[in-house]
C-alpha cells in the first residue's frame, strides 16, 4: 500500500481590531508579513485551531465572526500542500508578537505591506472586496 500524501489542514485568522487588521511578521521562512494562522492539531476543530493560533501569535483572544473562504492552491505554501480555512474574527486590546511572530502590527487596507507570505495578498484582496461587496466575490463556476 502506498503512502498517502494528503494536504495539511491550516487556518488563517483575519483579526479586526480598531484601526484595521492584525498581521504578523514571520520569524521563520517563508519570511514576510502574514495573516496569523497555522496548522490544525490532531483532535482539534478548525474553530479551536483558529482561536489557539490567534492567541499564540498575537496574544489576542478573538471572537470568531464567520468563515470567509477556503484556499487550496497546491502552490499556496512553498513548503507543503496546505488547505487553509480563513476565519474573520474580532478582538480588543493590544496585540503582542508571540510564538513564531517576529513583529505584529495593525494595518488599514491602504497600508498593507507588499511583502506578504503565502497567498495572503489574494486572501486579503478577497477579504476587503467581501467587506465592500458581500459574498458574491466567492461564487465558483
Amino acid at each position: 500500500m502506498g503512502v498517502h500524501r494528503n494536504p495539511l489542514p491550516t487556518v488563517d485568522i483575519i483579526i479586526e481590531l480598531k484601526g484595521g487588521i492584525v498581521l504578523i511578521e514571520r520569524k521563520n521562512p517563508p519570511l514576510g508579513w502574514a495573516i496569523p494562522g497555522g496548522f490544525v492539531d490532531a483532535g482539534e476543530s478548525l474553530e479551536d485551531a483558529a482561536r489557539r493560533e490567534a492567541l499564540e501569535e498575537t496574544s489576542l483572544r478573538v471572537r470568531l465572526k464567520c468563515q470567509l473562504h477556503a484556499y487550496s492552491d497546491p502552490k499556496r505554501d512553498p513548503r507543503f500542500h496546505t488547505v487553509s480555512v480563513v476565519f474573520v474574527a474580532e478582538a480588543e486590546g493590544t496585540p503582542r508578537a508571540e510564538d513564531d511572530a517576529k513583529n505584529v502590527a495593525v494595518f488599514s487596507e491602504s497600508d498593507i505591506p507588499k511583502n506578504l507570505a503565502f497567498d495572503h495578498a489574494k486572501i486579503l484582496s478577497d477579504y476587503f472586496r467581501w467587506k465592500r461587496e458581500g459574498f458574491r466575490v466567492f461564487e465558483i463556476g
